[in-house]
């Protein structure tokens, strides 16, 4: 996909727009890019119940943060749909989407911000699709304010280190940490991106590859293993990662290995920086040890695209996440600002609608 940098210091981010959508609903039906089988295959699969959505949820079929709040928004306007007026149904049927990942707080968000306004308007259907684009609308203007606001912390011909898919693919729009990267590179900043792996469903390798290459941005893609050397050795200025949920401390939990990251780069003076909406920060939630962690099916490790690599008795632990501290955290990218340590009063500011500056 070819496109010509732009050099001027603020981007119009709509003229960069994605050629795919994540998530798009027409016709009363919600479609997914099958994010189990890039980048060998692309397929668009629809889905019309409230079930439909919560499996595509727990599947992975959509992932990533805010993506997730997307399509569960849709999944609750089907379970109105599909409950004929019977509220005590309608919230069974809210439950098992609300329910379908653990982790990821823009799910919980957006099923409930939902459930409220089915309350407010009696299972209103037209209410409730408006109400679901709405969230979708919504990400993806707080993409491109995210971006803009990231990319202050981008220098020239700097080298960034991601991990996991924080993209396209993982929102409605442009993405999260790597609507940063994309907007660094088009505004002619002359980035060099690594890109971890990510085992051990390679969303780096399948996803993150697959974004930087349709983007045309210079990249490596890297084992998980060689961050630390490359970070050691000076190679990396900054660490650019999304998250899945963010603690009223400051605390982040994100894709599992992102903590050590987050060590490394401590100790050899690397920037740190998560890159989230708001909608990700749970102010509930005190600290990262009280973020419940995914553990995923153990397969997942045993095995590569169905041929096991280890034996097939061999028992697993197989956390989809980890918590970074707010200690190791230079600063977490929103579209209110980038916050700053100390986390938990910044983060106390936005609760109360202040602003950080």
């Amino acid at each position: 996909m070819e496109r010509d940098q732009r050099k001027d210091k603020e981007l119009n981010i709509k003229d960069y727009r994605e050629d795919f959508r994540t998530l798009e609903f027409k016709n009363d039906r919600l479609y997914l890019i099958d994010q189990r089988i890039l980048p060998n295959d692309f397929s668009i699969l629809p889905f019309e119940t409230s079930e439909e959505v919560a499996f595509a949820i727990k599947d992975m079929i959509v992932r990533g943060a805010p993506a997730i709040g997307g399509a569960a928004g849709y999944g609750i306007y089907f379970a109105a749909k599909e409950c004929r007026g019977d509220f005590d149904e309608f919230l069974r049927k809210a439950e098992k989407v609300r329910s379908s990942r653990p982790t990821a707080v823009n799910l919980m968000w957006a099923v409930d911000r939902m459930v409220r306004k089915a309350k407010e308007t009696n299972l209103d259907l037209k209410s409730l699709r408006k109400e679901a684009d709405s969230i979708v609308e919504e990400d993806i203007e707080m993409n491109y304010e995210m971006s803009r606001i990231g990319n202050e912390v981008v220098r020239p011909n700097a080298t960034i280190l991601t991990h996991c898919n924080a993209g396209a693919l993982a929102t409605c729009g442009w993405g999260t940490a790597l609507g940063v990267i994309k907007y660094a590179h088009y505004s002619g900043k002359n980035i060099f991106v690594y890109a971890d792996e990510t085992r051990p469903r390679l969303q780096g390798a399948r996803l993150t590859s697959w974004e930087l290459m349709r983007a045309n941005i210079p990249s490596k893609l890297i084992p998980d293993g060689a961050a630390a050397t490359l970070i050691r050795d000076g190679e990396i200025d900054c660490v650019i990662v999304g998250a899945d949920r963010i603690a009223a401390n400051g605390d982040v939990a994100n894709k599992l290995g992102t903590f050590a990251l987050s060590v490394i780069s401590k100790h050899y003076g690397v920037p740190f920086y998560f890159v989230a909406p708001i909608t990700t920060i749970d102010f509930n939630c005190p600290s990262g040890s009280d973020i419940p962690i995914e553990e995923r099916d153990k397969d997942e490790v045993r095995q590569i695209e169905g041929t096991y690599t280890c034996p097939k008795e061999m028992d697993v632990l197989n956390p989809c996440f980890d918590v970074t501290p707010h200690q190791n955290i230079t600063g977490i990218i929103t579209e209110k600002g980038i916050i700053r340590p100390p986390f938990d009063i910044n983060i106390e500011k936005i609760k109360k609608g202040k602003s950080l500056f």
